[in-house]
């Protein structure tokens, strides 16, 4: 007797959304033995293959740049495989952040980043940060 194969159970924009809110809890809490849980190795940044080893070194520089640094989710739309977000930030880098010479100030900016999910994992990632923003403040 042959037993049926259950069928995989698709996922939804819910499920997508609930993983992006799980990766942006592990970027918050620097827990970068669990990024790939969230993250495809094989993962692009703005059209350049940087896998989730460079990926992940971009994150804890940004880290080291911006002590307080804290992703705080203000908008999010989920069409399955893409999530759309509006990330706001109020940190404080230590020295320069996008050539500006924030030199410790206090500044707010948002970022606006759109994904591509792969496996259940993110395979493409395309951000534009308010740069003016940052300058407005200086």
């Amino acid at each position: 007797m042959r037993l049926a194969k259950t069928p995989e159970r698709a996922v939804t924009d819910e499920d997508l959304a609930n993983s992006y809110r799980g990766y942006i809890a592990c970027l918050n809490a620097q827990d970068w033995r669990s990024l790939d849980r969230f993250v495809h190795q094989e993962v692009h940044y703005n059209g350049d293959r940087v896998g989730l080893s460079g990926y992940r070194d971009m994150l804890e520089r940004d880290f080291r740049e911006i002590p307080d640094l804290y992703f705080d989710i203000q908008l999010l739309i989920a069409d399955t495989p893409f999530i759309a977000s509006r990330l706001q930030f109020n940190c404080t880098p230590k020295e320069t952040f996008l050539g500006l010479p924030v030199n410790g100030r206090k500044v707010s900016f948002s970022e606006n980043v759109f994904y591509e999910f792969l496996d259940g994992r993110i395979r493409h990632v395309w951000s534009v940060i308010d740069k003016a923003a940052i300058e407005a403040q200086l």
